[in-house]
């Protein structure tokens, strides 16, 4: 059995990161394994859904590091390779191969599945999930010939492919069961502003209604909706969320909606960690557990992890943030919403240049910017993570500079 120092369960944002941060900090040559399902290298997952899926983005060109990097720095990525076993005791692992590798600190980032729909049709050609550069490629792949598509789900999976494939002059109807857009993060100012950017952008958005059959001879032809619509369709796109990947590794382990993890991504077992997706840590701001499914958690855990191993151990305490680029738009999304009692709307809801600031007993607990001065970007993860008290009244006035706000 080869006995490594560190090794990584899965091939994403967690591994890339992890290992540039682990090379920066003085990796050795063969300290560093990554064991991953994947047939491709680490990759940046936000393009899947934006310039990959596109086509603006090469495959080459999302890359975190590129593959001589690996070569150079001895790291050993072993693609296309299941994990069958992992065995705290002994500390080693073994794949589906057979092969057995030992540890001294072990990574868990196997990320997360998409959940699959229920309705009938469901397994025909045309119908995909997005997940992977494999299916961000099939879907690209599909669309080149699409004239009609479906995209299931208001989150921002579901908005971001929709504005791709409108882009590419495919008439595209989205299906949400909820009555507006990402009711679960935007205020209803918000989501009333991407309601009609979409709509007058040709995009169809069919609210409080669920898909019931998929049909079609062999390939999707049509979406039979709960509301006894039918859709015609030779595309479907379904981003109604994930799952965390913890069923190959929950021997030994605490599972409660992901790897329970402790400050310092920890699990209860020494030297077994984890990050990303799958990882329920403890939230220092906001005090509560969370798990995170987007690119910055990944991004910062993986790296975090990796100064922790190396002897700096300290506490993961990071304020919650999301990006995303629709059409010609771009913004930014900080902290958690939950239990806010004010939204203060900084600018003109209306255009596509304001900013929302959720408020909890005067404090600011998350914020939205799009098209907003630097200021407004730069204070929003500091006042979040401080716990700062503005007056809404005041932060509204966008002729205040936000120092009166307080």
């Amino acid at each position: 059995m080869n006995r490594t120092k560190y090794v990584i369960l899965g091939g994403g944002m967690v591994a890339g990161y992890a290992a540039k941060e682990l090379v920066e900090r003085g990796l050795k040559p063969g300290e560093l394994v990554i064991v991953s399902s994947d047939s491709a290298l680490p990759y940046e997952r936000p393009p899947l859904s934006k310039g990959f899926l596109s086509g603006k983005d090469s495959a080459d060109g999302i890359l975190i590091n590129p593959a001589d990097w690996y070569r150079e720095h001895s790291i050993d990525v072993k693609l296309r390779t299941l994990v069958a076993k992992v065995d705290p005791s002994s500390r080693s692992l073994r794949t589906s191969s057979g092969e057995q590798i030992g540890f001294e600190n072990l990574l868990i980032a196997t990320g997360a599945q998409p959940r699959k729909l229920d309705s009938p049709g469901k397994d025909l050609a045309g119908v995909f999930y997005l997940r992977s550069m494999g299916d961000s490629e099939n879907i690209r792949s599909k669309a080149s010939g699409a004239k009609k598509a479906v995209v299931i789900g208001g989150g921002f999976i579901g908005m971001e492919v929709a504005s791709v494939l409108a882009q590419k002059n495919i008439e595209t109807t989205l299906v949400i069961r909820e009555d507006r857009v990402w009711s679960r993060v935007f205020s209803p100012e918000i989501s009333a502003f991407f309601d009609n950017y979409y709509s007058s952008r040709g995009v169809h958005i069919m609210k409080q209604v669920s898909v019931d059959a998929l049909n079609g001879s062999g390939s999707v032809r049509s979406a039979k909706l709960s509301n006894g619509q039918e859709i015609a369709c030779d595309l479907v796109v379904a981003g109604i969320g994930v799952s965390p990947t913890t069923d190959r590794f929950e021997h030994g382990l605490r599972v409660e909606n992901g790897f329970v993890v402790n400050e310092f991504l920890e699990t209860e077992i020494a030297g077994i960690y984890a990050a990303g997706d799958v990882a329920n840590y403890p939230d220092r701001i906001f005090g509560k557990r969370r798990r995170v499914e987007h690119w910055d958690n990944a991004v910062s855990q993986g790296q975090h992890w990796a100064r922790i191993v190396t002897g700096d151990r300290q506490p993961f305490v990071h304020v919650p943030y999301f990006f995303s680029d629709v059409f010609d738009l771009s913004y930014e999304l900080w902290g958690d919403s939950e239990g806010s009692t004010d939204v203060a709307i900084r600018g003109d809801a209306h255009t596509s240049s304001f900013s929302a600031w959720w408020l909890k007993d005067s404090r600011v607990v998350a914020a939205f910017v799009m098209n907003r001065p630097d200021e407004e970007r730069n204070v929003a993860p500091e006042w979040i993570k401080t716990g700062h008290k503005v007056a809404a009244s005041r932060l509204s006035d966008a002729k205040q500079p936000l120092s009166q706000a307080a």
